[in-house]
């Protein structure tokens, strides 16, 4: 009987955390439009950079920011070659100097494999946040930018979980990729809920998903 009563009395616990944490996020997503970072200074970003054409892309979009967007703090996968030398080449574009660099490159492990199957992707996907979570807490960041990858999942729920716990909001910014014309990418179905800003790149996207913003090619 007192066991019994011990495991109702933790059922009810971890009832009403489950309950007050899916409030605080129904609050924090709520509230996501009337974040204005930037209004007393510089950006903190988070650029989440995936590999390939996703990079190229996200690439794209932080070039047409201005300077006010800094510092940059790029995350790419652990098992990514190519992307840290298209970060360093892009940003020496921008004319930052090896004294006074505006923006950092961290790795963490991948979240999902091409073709990599459901059952092991949740592994490799909590696996991943545990190494986001830290990270975000250490960057704070105002803003993560992200365009598809799937380690942007990871961060993103990280960069809510800030929020949720009253330390900072996040503003989460995700653009569609170019390639993705008649349905959105698996990081987009999800993020599609939990994005402030859901850009998509054709109108045949902005049909099916009217919460998206629709401004022609953007990258």
């Amino acid at each position: 009987m007192e066991l019994q009563t011990l495991l109702l009395g933790v059922l009810s616990g971890c009832s009403v955390i489950v309950l007050c944490f899916v409030v605080r996020l129904v609050v924090v997503l709520q509230k996501g439009p009337e974040c204005k970072p930037g209004t007393k200074g510089s950006v903190c970003v988070l650029v989440v950079a995936g590999s390939g054409g996703h990079t190229t892309e996200i690439l794209r979009l932080v070039g047409s920011l201005s300077e006010s967007y800094r510092p940059r703090h790029y995350v790419i996968a652990d098992t990514d070659k190519m992307s840290e030398d298209k970060i360093h080449s892009a940003e020496s574009s921008r004319g930052d100097t090896l004294k006074n660099p505006q923006y950092t490159i961290h790795r963490i492990p991948r979240s999902r494999e091409v073709r990599q199957s459901w059952s092991s992707s949740v592994v490799s996907t909590l696996n991943a946040l545990l190494y986001s979570v830290p990270l975000a807490f250490q960057l704070r960041p105002d803003v993560v930018l992200c365009n598809g990858p799937g380690t942007c999942v990871p961060l993103c729920a990280a960069g809510l979980m800030l929020g949720i716990l009253g330390l900072k909001r996040v503003v989460l910014v995700y653009v569609e990729s170019i390639c993705r014309v008649e349905t959105l990418s698996l990081s987009g179905k999800i993020l599609y809920h939990l994005a402030d800003y859901f850009f998509v790149q054709w109108a045949s996207l902005k049909d099916k998903y009217p919460k998206a913003i629709y401004m022609g090619r953007i990258v």
